[in-house]
C-alpha cells in the first residue's frame, strides 16, 4: 500500500527496543519517514527529525515510486556474540544506505542494493545482507537509506552466518527445483518439436525459457548466475521479461486454442493488448523503468482476466483442449492476481507471496504441457476417426480401381499388341530397306566388276590357245633348222650355231616358255571361276524364283571370303546329295555370306586360344525340304546374346564394325522364303546356324 508518498510523517520515537537472542529475529516493529524529492537529507538530518511514522508490520510496502524511505530500527543484542548479519529478502532493491548509531553517534555505515558491485558482497547471494555489530546488551539504532525505481518492500530480519547460510540454501533449493522443472519441459518440447514439427511445440519451449528468465529475474537470481556486472540488465530485465514472457503466451493461446477460427471478435482483443505490451517494452529500454512496471502490473490484471474469457468461450463451443488450458491458466492467474496484490499493498507481502509467481509459472507450464499432451492425443483420436473414415472410402476406391485396372490392362494389352506388331513390321521395314539397299549396291558392284573382268580375261584365255599353236609351229621350224644344221652345215657354223644355242640356252628358254604358256592358261581359268561364282552371287540378272544349285551358292561364297579367311582356319564340306530349290538365289547367297563371314570373325578373333579352328558345312535333302548347316568351333554366346541375335541394330561387335543388321536380314530373308532358321550355340562351345529350306514355293513373302 502506498503511504503518504512525498510528506513527512511524525510519530514518537520507538520505546521497546527489539531484544535479538540466539533465534533468528524478523524485525517487525520499526519507524520510518519519506524524503521529498526536493530535500536532500542525510544522516545527521534525520537523526534530529522528529517525524517519523512507527508501525508493528512483519513487512512494509512502499508501492513503486521514486521516494526515498528512511527506516529506524531499535535493537538489543542479549546474546555473546555481536557479529550478525541484517538480511533483506528483496533482491530487487536499487541501493541501501546502513548506518549504525549508538549514543546518538554513527559507528558503523555500509552501502548494499542491487547495483552494487556483486563481487564485493560481504555474502555472495541474490539477497542483500549487511554484517554489523552490535554489542552485547546495549540499545543500538540500525538506520536504511532505501532508493529504488522499483517496487519498495522490505522483509528484514537480523541473524547468525548460520542461518543466514540456511536461509540462502532454502531459497537455493526451492530455485533449483523450479529450474530443474523448466529445463526438464524445456528439452522435452524441444525434442517433440523436432519429432513432429508442429510450430506451437517451438512456442511453447520459448515461452518456457521466458518464463524461467522473468521469475530468475523478479527473484534476483539472474543479478547472481547470468549478468553481475551489467547495471542496465539489473534495473530492467524484470520488466522486460516479464512482458516478453506474457506476449508469447498470449501467441501460445492464440495457436494452441485457435482463437482466430473459434472467436474471432475476441481475438482481435489481443492486438491491443500487444500495442500495451509494446508501450511497456518500449518505455522499459528507453524512458522510466518505474512507469513500465506501474502499467505492467495494472496490465497483467486485466490480461489474466481477458485471458480467462477468451478461453471459457472457447471451451463453450466444444473444443475439449481449452480444458486443460483453463486449469493451468488458473492457477498462474491465481499467482498473478496475488502477487500483483503484494506489490500493491493491497495484501501483505510474506514469503507465500514472495514464491508465488515462480510457483505458479511452474504449475503454469507443467499443466500447460499436459495440455499438449492431451490435445495430442485429441488429435489423434480424430485422426484414428479420420482415417477410419479415410480407409472406407480408399476400399470403396480400390474396388473401383481395380474394375477400372482390369480394364485398363485389356486395353494396354491390346495397345501393347498393336505396338509390338507396328514395331516388328517397322524393324522389318528397316531391314528389308538396308537389304534392298545393301544388295542392289552389292549387286551392281559385283555385276560391274565381273563385265568389267570378264572382257580382258576373255581376251586371255582366248589367245593362249592359238598363241601356243604358234608357238608349237615356231618350234617346229627351229628343230628342222637344227636337223638340217646338223647335215648341211659345216663345221664352223655348226660351232657357231651351238654356241649361240648355248649363249641363248634355247632348251631352257623352251621349257620356259611352256611353263609360261601353262601359268597363264591356269590363271585365266582361275579367273574366269571367280567371274562366274560373282555373277552367281550377285545374280542381279535374277528377279523372280528360279531353281538353284545350293553347293554353287555356297561355294562361290566361299571364293568371295577367300582373301578373308586366314590360313589356320580349315574349311570342311559335307555335301550332300541336293536338288535343286526354288529360291531366290542372290538373297539366299546373301544369307550364307552373312552366317560364314559372322563364322570367320568369331574365328579369327580367337586363334591364338583354339587349338583348331575349323568351319563346317553340312547339307542334306528331305523330302520336301533341303537342311543347311554352318557350324565353326569357336567362342559361342552367353543366352542373354542368343535371345537378340535376329534383332535389328543389336550387334556385340565395336563400334564402326557392324551394323546389327546382317543375322536381322538373315532371319528376314529366310522367313519370306517360307523356311526356318536356329542357332545351337553355349558360351565355349561353338555356334550352329540350321537353314530349313522348302524345295518347292509359289512365291517368298519377301518385298
Amino acid at each position: 500500500m502506498m503511504i503518504f508518498i512525498n510528506v513527512f510523517i511524525f510519530v514518537g520515537f520507538l520505546a521497546n527496543p527489539v531484544i535479538i537472542d540466539s533465534n533468528s529475529k524478523i524485525i517487525n516493529k520499526y519507524d520510518f519517514l519519506i524524503q521529498r524529492d526536493n530535500l536532500d537529507l542525510d544522516i545527521n538530518d534525520v537523526l534530529d527529525s522528529k517525524e517519523f511514522v512507527t508501525l508493528n508490520n512483519e513487512n512494509l510496502n512502499f508501492g513503486i515510486n521514486d521516494d526515498i524511505i528512511w527506516l529506524r530500527y531499535l535493537v538489543k543484542n542479549v546474546t555473546r556474540e555481536h557479529e550478525k548479519y541484517l538480511f533483506i529478502n528483496n533482491p530487487s532493491l536499487d541501493n541501501i544506505e546502513l548506518y549504525i548509531v549508538k549514543g546518538g553517534n554513527v559507528i558503523q555505515t555500509s552501502k548494499g542494493g542491487r547495483l552494487d558491485d556483486f563481487s564485493e558482497r560481504v555474502i555472495r547471494s541474490k539477497s542483500i545482507i549487511f554484517k554489523i555489530d552490535l554489542p552485547h546488551g546495549e540499545n543500538i539504532e540500525i538506520y536504511l537509506k532505501v532508493k529504488s525505481i522499483n517496487k519498495t518492500i522490505i522483509t528484514a530480519s537480523i541473524n547468525d552466518i548460520h542461518t543466514i547460510e540456511r536461509l540462502i540454501n532454502r531459497e537455493n533449493i526451492i530455485f533449483g527445483i523450479f529450474t530443474g522443472v523448466i529445463v526438464g519441459l524445456f528439452f522435452y518440447n524441444l525434442f517433440l518439436y523436432f519429432s513432429v514439427k508442429d510450430k506451437i511445440y517451438l512456442i511453447y519451449v520459448i515461452h518456457t525459457i521466458l518464463v524461467w528468465f522473468a521469475q530468475s529475474s523478479i527473484l534476483g537470481y539472474t543479478i547472481e548466475l547470468i549478468w553481475p556486472e551489467s547495471e542496465w540488465l539489473k534495473l530492467k530485465a524484470g520488466v522486460i521479461f516479464s512482458s516478453l514472457v506474457s506476449l508469447v503466451g498470449i501467441w501460445f493461446l492464440r495457436q494452441f486454442l485457435s482463437t482466430k477460427h473459434f472467436v474471432p471478435k475476441l481475438d482481435k482483443g489481443f492486438y491491443f493488448i500487444f500495442i500495451v505490451y509494446g508501450f511497456i517494452l518500449l518505455n522499459a529500454f528507453f524512458f522510466s523503468i518505474t512507469l513500465s512496471y506501474q502499467v505492467l502490473l495494472g496490465t497483467q490484471s486485466i490480461v489474466v482476466l481477458y485471458v480467462l474469457l477468451v478461453a471459457l468461450s472457447v471451451l463453450k463451443l466444444g473444443y475439449s483442449p481449452a480444458r486443460y488450458y483453463l486449469l493451468a491458466w488458473t492457477v498462474f492467474m491465481i499467482g498473478i492476481f496475488l502477487f500483483v496484490f503484494s506489490e500493491m499493498g493491497i495484501i501483505p507481502t510474506n514469503n507465500l507471496t514472495a514464491y508465488i509467481m515462480p510457483l505458479g509459472s511452474a504449475l503454469e507450464v507443467v499443466l500447460l504441457s499436459f495440455a499438449l499432451a492431451d490435445k495430442i492425443n485429441i488429435l489423434k483420436k480424430e485422426k484414428e476417426e479420420e482415417q477410419a473414415a479415410k480407409l472406407l472410402i480408399l476400399h470403396e476406391n480400390e474396388e473401383l480401381i481395380r474394375q477400372q485396372n482390369t480394364m485398363l490392362e485389356q486395353k494396354v494389352r491390346m495397345r501393347t499388341d498393336e505396338l509390338e506388331h507396328a514395331l516388328r513390321s517397322l524393324q522389318n521395314t528397316q531391314s528389308q530397306l538396308v537389304n534392298q539397299e545393301k544388295m542392289a549396291s552389292l549387286g551392281q558392284l559385283t555385276a560391274g566388276i565381273a563385265h568389267e573382268i570378264n572382257n580382258p580375261i576373255n581376251f586371255v584365255s582366248s589367245n593362249i590357245t592359238p598363241l601356243k599353236r604358234d608357238i608349237k609351229d615356231i618350234m617346229e621350224v627351229i628343230e628342222f633348222y637344227r636337223n638340217s644344221g646338223e647335215r648341211e652345215f659345216s663345221e664352223g657354223t655348226k660351232k657357231e650355231a651351238k654356241q649361240l644355242e648355248e649363249d641363248l640356252e634355247l632348251d631352257y628358254v623352251l621349257d620356259e616358255v611352256e611353263q609360261l604358256l601353262k601359268g597363264m592358261d591356269d590363271g585365266a581359268k582361275r579367273t574366269v571361276e571367280i567371274v562366274k561364282g560373282l555373277r552367281i552371287f550377285s545374280r542381279v540378272d535374277e528377279q523372280d524364283i528360279k531353281k538353284v544349285d545350293l553347293h554353287d551358292g555356297i561355294n562361290s561364297t566361299f571364293i568371295l571370303l577367300n582373301s578373308t579367311i586366314p590360313g589356320k582356319i580349315r574349311i570342311i564340306r559335307e555335301f550332300g546329295e541336293l536338288p535343286l530349290v526354288e529360291c531366290l538365289a542372290g538373297k539366299i547367297n546373301q544369307v550364307f555370306m552373312n552366317i560364314l563371314n559372322n563364322a570367320v570373325q568369331a574365328l579369327s578373333d580367337h586363334l591364338d586360344t583354339i587349338a583348331d579352328p575349323k568351319i563346317t558345312v553340312r547339307t542334306k535333302a528331305f523330302a520336301d525340304h533341303v537342311v543347311v548347316e554352318i557350324e565353326d568351333n569357336g567362342p559361342g554366346m552367353p543366352e542373354k546374346v542368343k535371345q537378340r541375335i535376329f534383332e535389328p541394330f543389336f550387334t556385340t561387335k565395336p563400334v564402326g564394325k557392324g551394323t546389327g543388321l546382317g543375322l536381322s536380314i538373315v532371319y528376314s530373308i529366310i522367313e519370306n522364303h517360307n523356311g526356318s532358321l536356329e542357332v545351337n550355340t553355349e558360351e565355349g562351345q561353338g555356334t550352329t546356324f540350321i537353314i530349313s529350306l522348302p524345295i518347292y514355293q509359289n512365291a517368298p513373302n519377301y518385298e
